[in-house]
């Protein structure tokens, strides 16, 4: 309450023992009425400016009540999925937990009688920071829950429903959209200096709380003033944040004389930044806080990466080799491995999977998303500072700027002070979440690691060693591995004793010729034969075609780059990818008529029979090349023209084709039988395993032949 009035004259007077008389008397009592009247209604208007506030602020937490606990409440219970609750409500609940608290001091001033108005603007000045915060957030999306509000007027289902909503919860208020609870906040932080004013124009100014209020009236409409100019920097920078993916023709649409301009004013500004032409101007803090953000930028792109390769790498490793589909497994540990492999691969492996994709990369994803707003501000006020600086230069010449110019002025600052002011923020959540993230990798690391351990354990148990002693166990592996590598080295053995001696497919008549005219030129060692077509695409490159027989000249081009050789191809002269090329050794025929001097012996061709090896350097007179072609499936004849054959019996192809053409049958001799018999494939070049476990590449140079069973 205000403080005591002042003493009337007929008082002062009493105390000093004079007796007034009639006449002074009448003189006082109008005095008196004179003094005493305004100060009444003074302090009557104080006190009802004092109970407006309380009141006011009592209804508006009511309100706000209801607009949480009762309409949003009932609204999430609809779970209507267009229904945007966050984006209307905003933060409503902080405003109400602060405004509850300061309606609680509020009401504990009415019992400090003459202190009152001193508590109520000590109460103001201890709320403003929090009713700065929290209301600067609500007003800046105020706009926004706005325009969802008359989207949903455009859809009758929705609008249904909100108004059943708001007759179901509030029926007493007559509210015909939500928009009628949304503006309550915004009206009463604006309201705050309003009633303040009010209780300092009633309160005397010789009052002892009067320059406390005057400071409480100052600071709320400080705290207004703030709210705005937050509100401005926010619509700036939802003007710029936004990642926008235009197409080339839409980029072209924009260009125009005053963009170019723009655009090469910045980049000249930029490049004299660069040459040390001009000085740039620096803010400490800023760019503390830039280099943060990018880091963090670039932490989560890193950890993306990472994390997709991680899940694909693991992904790949649990997948089942070939081999182990295809093998006739028995039962023992082969079996027990295979089957704890598909465990991890078809259970262990999903689970992990949803459980990484549910708690890291979906998390990640909405960080990486979150940070394109901020990366399109910091990147927009690089370009707003090129622009403010010319103008400051410009300025500093002139004297004085155009509206616009000071408005790009304006911009700059506000993206500025608003980087300055949200970066920090937003740096620390930035980390926080990726700290989150990487605990819940790590933690999931480890339940996989677990999860694999233990079904590991459980196949162990059931292995014949499993409860062996770790040396032991080692010993029975060395043992293991020295047992089969002497099989392996038998096995081999018994390959290169029991493989057929190459033979030879005749040429015909021209290419024998050009044979001898390369051997006789070059030398046997400098032939090689084309393992595949080859179409020349450069100047002097040839254009052959696969079996050809060339004579190497160099092995390297004019550049001196060795994958193409200088080749000669008994006539044309020209390069060939070297990649396409193989030592071609030509070996005894079976044929008569034909001679051939060899300088290795039978036992060591064969054994290197199933390599590529090195030329050798025959005497030759005549010979004819030829194929070793070995069967790969038995077969049986059924007429006089077929013969029998099994399965790797070395037969020479005569005729690759029948008497009528046809290349599913070959003329071939098998000892001293010709007949026909089944083409199946021809795979030329180095030992390679056929599809079917039973065929085998026998000779380097010679295709593979099995029979129609």
């Amino acid at each position: 309450m205000t403080e005591a009035l002042p003493e009337c004259p007929a008082e002062m007077a009493s105390a000093f023992g004079a007796e007034p008389n009639a006449e002074d008397a009448g003189e006082t009592e109008e005095t008196i009425y004179q003094e005493v009247v305004p100060c009444d209604r003074m302090e009557l208007s104080q006190r009802l400016a004092v109970e407006e506030l309380i009141t006011t602020e009592a209804s508006y937490v009511h309100n706000i009540q209801l607009c949480v606990s009762d309409i949003r409440a009932h609204l999430q219970k609809k779970q209507l999925p267009d229904l945007d609750l966050e984006g209307l409500f905003s933060n409503t609940d902080d405003i109400l937990h602060v405004s509850r608290r300061f309606l609680k001091g509020l009401e504990a001033t009415a019992t400090q009688g003459q202190e009152q108005l001193l508590c109520i603007s000590t109460l103001f000045q201890e709320f403003k920071e929090e009713m700065e915060t929290v209301y600067k957030i609500y007003c800046a999306s105020y706009d926004h829950a706005l325009q969802l509000v008359e989207s949903y007027r455009k859809d009758p289902k929705l609008q249904e429903e909100i108004l059943e909503t708001l007759n179901a919860t509030v029926p007493h208020t007559g509210a015909s959209d939500l928009s009628f609870f949304l503006v309550m906040p915004v009206q009463r932080v604006t309201k705050y200096p309003l009633l303040l004013g009010k209780i300092l124009e009633n309160t005397p100014a010789s009052a002892s709380a009067y320059p406390a209020l005057q400071a409480a009236v100052r600071a709320m409409a400080q705290v207004n003033t703030n709210i705005n100019e937050y509100k401005r920097r926010r619509e700036v920078a939802t003007k710029y944040n936004k990642a926008e993916h235009l197409t080339l023709r839409d980029r072209l649409a924009r260009l125009n004389t005053h963009s170019i301009a723009k655009k090469t004013t910045r980049l000249s500004r930029l490049l004299m930044h660069e040459a040390g032409i001009v000085a740039k101007t620096e803010d400490k803090e800023y760019d503390d806080l830039e280099e943060k953000f990018q880091c963090v930028v670039s932490s989560v792109a890193t950890l993306k990466e990472n994390v997709a390769s991680y899940l694909g790498h693991l992904e790949a490793f649990l997948l089942p080799t070939p081999h182990q589909r295809d093998l006739q497994m028995d039962d023992g540990p082969a079996q027990q491995y295979r089957h704890f492999a598909e465990r991890l691969q078809y259970t262990v492996f999903p689970e992990f999977k949803h459980r990484l994709d549910r708690l890291v990369c979906q998390p990640l994803c909405s960080l990486s998303d979150m940070l394109v707003g901020p990366q399109q501000l910091v990147k927009k006020r690089l370009d707003k500072l090129l622009d403010y600086e010319e103008i400051q230069e410009r300025k500093s010449e002139m004297g004085s700027v155009t509206y616009d110019e000071e408005a790009a002025m304006n911009t700059y600052l506000a993206i500025n002070d608003l980087l300055v002011a949200e970066l920090p923020q937003f740096n620390q959540v930035a980390v926080q979440l990726l700290r989150q993230i990487l605990c819940s990798f790590s933690a999931l690391q480890r339940d996989l690691a677990a999860q694999v351990l233990q079904q590991a354990e459980k196949e162990l148990e059931q292995m014949p060693h499993g409860r062996m002693p770790l040396p032991s166990f080692w010993k029975v592996v060395e043992d293991t591995l020295q047992q089969s590598s002497a099989q392996l080295r038998t096995f081999c053995q018994t390959f290169e004793t029991v493989m057929p001696s190459p033979v030879t497919q005749p040429l015909n008549p021209a290419e024998e010729r050009k044979v001898l005219s390369l051997v006789s030129k070059h030398g046997p060692d400098k032939l090689y034969q084309v393992t595949s077509n080859i179409s020349g695409s450069k100047d002097l490159d040839l254009t052959l075609l696969r079996g050809q027989i060339v004579a190497l000249l160099q092995t390297a081009d004019t550049k001196g780059n060795t994958s193409r050789w200088l080749v000669d191809a008994g006539g044309p002269r020209g390069f060939v990818p070297a990649a396409k090329l193989q030592p071609y050794c030509p070996v005894q025929s079976q044929q008569p008529g034909m001679q051939m001097l060899t300088l290795e012996s039978d036992t060591e061709r064969r054994r290197h029979s199933y390599a590529l090896p090195e030329a050798p350097k025959p005497q030759v007179a005549t010979f004819t090349p030829t194929f070793q072609v070995v069967a790969g499936f038995s077969f049986t004849a059924r007429s006089p023209q077929e013969v029998n054959l099994q399965a790797g019996q070395p037969v020479v192809v005569l005729e690759p084709h029948d008497k009528k053409g046809s290349k599913e049958w070959s003329l071939v001799e098998a000892g001293l039988a010709l007949s026909r018999a089944s083409l199946c494939c021809t795979v030329p070049g180095p030992i390679r395993s056929s599809p079917h476990p039973r065929q085998r590449l026998l000779d380097p140079r010679a295709p593979t032949m099995t029979s129609m069973a």
